[in-house]
């Protein structure tokens, strides 16, 4: 009896695992200056219950940087549509300096 208790948990669990969309996207959103907070607010809510995940809150800009699946992607595009919202790649930018003799 527990083994095959165990056997369904053990199902479900990688049914769950299969279902979810994988969090392949490391995005930037911002907004332009004057945009309500409660419209940040509603992105970062959709990111958390899509199961995505906030990795910092920007203070010089309108904006957030998050890890998501593509249809969360989606869905703050949409809900931020009326605000000019920015969702980009983020990504790591090096520059080089040059020396001058």
């Amino acid at each position: 009896m527990k083994s095959s208790i165990t056997v369904i948990l053990v199902a479900i669990l990688a049914a769950f695992a299969l279902a979810s969309e994988p969090l392949t996207n490391q995005i930037i959103v911002s907004y332009p200056k004057g945009t309500p907070p409660s419209v940040l607010d509603q992105a970062k809510k959709a990111v958390l219950d899509a199961g995505g995940v906030l990795i910092y809150e920007y203070t010089l800009i309108e904006g957030f940087a998050a890890k998501v699946s593509a249809k969360i992607m989606d869905d703050i595009r949409t809900l931020g549509a009326n605000y000019n919202v920015l969702i980009e790649q983020d990504q790591v930018c090096v520059t080089k300096m040059l020396r001058c003799d």
